[in-house]
């Protein structure tokens, strides 16, 4: 279930105006109509956003008299964190394999510290 709700996160992420909305919302709760605002688009459209973003679980909405407010559900990040932590941790260990391969290289091409290069066979 968690990767079925990483997809609809990952997706819903994936078009600028939705994650530009997001951003908005981290800042604080709005409406759909404020959340229009710097659009040239209909509120239908900003709803539709809206409802893919809900969909997902980024957004919620709650009823406030007359108002609609929009609240960003930050909890969802953690879910992302997780997956991408996962994987940052697996390319680190990568990494530090490849440091160590390297640094016994380096050490394999250095000569011993006693003798010279252009020392030969005893005169």
């Amino acid at each position: 279930m968690a990767d079925d709700q990483l997809s609809r996160v990952f997706a819903a992420l994936a078009d600028p105006t939705r994650r530009d909305m997001v951003a908005r919302l981290a800042v604080g709760d709005a409406t759909v109509g404020e959340l229009a605002e710097p659009y040239d688009v209909s509120i239908q459209a900003v709803s539709k956003h809206i409802k893919v973003l809900t969909d997902a679980g980024l957004v919620s909405q709650r009823r406030d008299a007359q108002r609609r407010p929009c609240h960003l559900e930050a909890e969802v990040f953690d879910l992302m964190t997780k997956w991408l932590e996962r994987y940052r941790r697996q390319a680190q260990e990568r990494y530090e394999r490849l440091d160590a391969v390297l640094a016994d290289m380096r050490d394999d091409e250095q000569p011993p510290h006693n003798q010279h290069p252009q020392q030969g066979a005893a005169s």
